[in-house]
């Protein structure tokens, strides 16, 4: 008989902890999403440094959950194979502080959350899969003219609340991460 094996264990506690987040959301009507996993400009405070890197684990709901989710779970485990749980962890890390940092001198009236930013950052790094020293793969080629086409459209011809350019960040990052020096290779 085959019993479930815990295989990515960033990626699943990263979901584990989004799921939390938005049932914590559920139960408190909001207030955990607007303080701990939403990042805006306020006083610098524990309170805010918690958001800074807690904003990627909230999401507005299912629908955001799931679309992000769904394509976290899909990229995450082969990331977390090739270059290692705490290398994924250090760059879900700094995607989620950048992209806050930025939020908040770029947006300060604007809130900010979900995993879209490291979803993008998977993305982008999973289309460096098969990288060969001094070649560039097509895949990452095709991949960032696609999603940059599609989000510069975005940005320019859609209003929604979708933080396109948050999407570019941690596109950007991932791209960054895949071509950093020493970075493990499976």
């Amino acid at each position: 008989m085959k019993r479930l094996h815990y295989n990515a264990p960033v990626i699943l506690t990263f979901f584990l902890l989004c799921l939390g987040a938005l049932l914590l959301g559920a139960l408190s009507r909001g207030w955990t999403t607007l303080h701990l996993f939403s990042v805006y400009r306020a006083p610098l405070s524990p309170l805010f440094l918690v958001r800074l890197l807690g904003h990627v684990l909230g999401h507005a709901d299912w629908d955001h959950f799931l679309g992000n989710m769904l394509l976290l779970l899909v990229a995450g485990p082969h990331m977390e194979e090739k270059y290692g749980s705490r290398a994924l962890l250090l760059g879900i890390g700094l995607t989620a502080l950048i992209s806050g940092v930025l939020q908040c001198l770029f947006f300060p009236g604007t809130v900010l959350l979900g995993a879209s930013g490291i979803v993008f950052m998977l993305i982008m790094l999973s289309s460096l899969a098969g990288m060969r020293s001094g070649s560039i793969p097509l895949t990452l080629v095709l991949t960032a003219a696609l999603y940059l086409g599609q989000e510069v459209y975005a940005i320019l011809f859609v209003s929604d609340q979708v933080a396109n350019f948050m999407h570019l960040v941690g596109g950007a990052c991932g791209t960054a991460f895949g071509f950093l020096p020493g970075r493990r290779h499976s």
